[in-house]
């Protein structure tokens, strides 16, 4: 579904502390596509996220969104912009119940006002959550938390939707039905970027996927263009 760009960023640097996190990182994301950013553990894809979102400030280089900078705003002010993230982890509030969960990710003025509407939805993208509504979080399966955070994170009304390893420890049988979950969601309109290890999983879901090896991009491309040797070459640096 590509179409303009939703998303550009243009040769950042991230630094934690000394550390060179992210060197010189571009990328464009065009509205309603779903794009796979692939690579190992340390590889920079989770600040890559964390940038997007606001947490982590580039030291050069920049970031609009929807034609706007958003480089440096903070993580308070991207949400109200229409960016959500999905945490790795997940990160629910433990204590509290389900329906409590979902009504924290809607305090943006825009969502606050369709709290009714948005839950409704979410209930029925994730049945499962209805059922457990007035459970405590941290008496759901890791599956049905993982369903929770996206939920939470849909109740902001998000132009984009930024998942981090959103399957690590999950059963396959889950793993497929989030999928064909976020499958929905995303013919909806909405734009989705996923981090992810497994290269067929995000090869085969995705209209375009980057490789990131040590905090660059090694290899982008559509991901039906992309084989897998090539994205593994490009993964492990060979």
């Amino acid at each position: 579904m590509s179409s303009a760009p939703i998303l550009k960023i243009d040769q950042i640097d991230v630094f934690y502390g000394d550390f060179h996190a992210l060197w010189d990182v571009s990328l464009t994301i065009s509205k309603g596509d779903i794009v796979s950013i692939i690579g190992a553990n340390g590889a920079g894809k989770s600040t890559l996220m964390y940038t997007i979102a606001g947490q982590h400030v580039p030291a050069n280089g920049t970031i609009e969104f929807m034609g706007d900078r958003i480089d440096g705003m903070g993580p308070h002010l991207s949400v109200g912009k229409g960016i959500a993230l999905v945490p790795e982890g997940r990160r629910v509030f433990p204590r509290l119940t389900v329906y409590d969960n979902l009504i924290i990710g809607a305090y943006t003025p825009r969502a606050r006002a369709n709290i009714d509407e948005n839950i409704k939805k979410i209930h029925d993208l994730f049945p499962i959550l209805a059922e457990r509504g007035n459970q405590r979080s941290i008496t759901l399966s890791g599956g049905e938390q993982q369903m929770l955070a996206i939920g939470r994170a849909l109740m902001s009304e998000p132009e984009l939707l930024l998942c981090d390893e959103i399957s690590l420890g999950l059963a396959p049988v889950v793993i497929k039905s989030i999928y064909k979950q976020l499958e929905v969601i995303s013919q909806e309109g909405l734009t989705i970027v996923l981090v992810e290890q497994d290269v067929k999983r995000s090869l085969r879901f995705a209209d375009y996927a980057y490789v990131m090896l040590e905090g660059k991009i090694a290899l982008q491309g559509k991901a039906v263009e992309l084989g897998e040797d090539q994205v593994k070459k490009a993964y492990f640096g060979m």
